[in-house]
């Protein structure tokens, strides 16, 4: 099955899901099903968390330090001062997550705003 498989309006909308959906849910399930009775301070969960962590960090980093598309036309001080007045207002309001991200949302576009022509 390949992406121009069937020329319906559907097909590339269901075929991006399964492609997204499945290799995912599978290894979910398999983690559901495994670790139940594991300890949630055991060292191989520390070092799956640790892992998860740094893949995230590095995702992070690459948007801010590589860019690709119309983010890599706002210039890099706008994207470090999104990236850390998020981490800032994540810290401040009691570590929410949502908080910090739509703080470095509205930070980048108001840089976007201000300084891209």
């Amino acid at each position: 099955m390949y992406y121009n498989s069937f020329d319906t309006w559907w097909w590339p909308f269901l075929f991006i899901f399964l492609a997204g959906i499945l290799p995912t849910s599978i290894w979910r399930w398999a983690g559901v099903l495994l670790v139940g009775n594991v300890d949630e301070e055991s060292q191989i969960l520390v070092l799956i968390r640790c892992v998860a962590t740094s893949l995230v960090a590095a995702v992070i980093a690459q948007f801010v330090f590589f860019p690709s598309g119309p983010l890599a036309d706002i210039p890099l001080w706008v994207r470090l001062g999104a990236a850390l007045g998020g981490f800032a207002a994540f810290l401040f309001w009691g570590r929410q997550m949502i908080v910090g991200i739509l703080a470095g949302e509205a930070i980048l576009l108001l840089g976007y705003v201000l300084f891209v022509p």
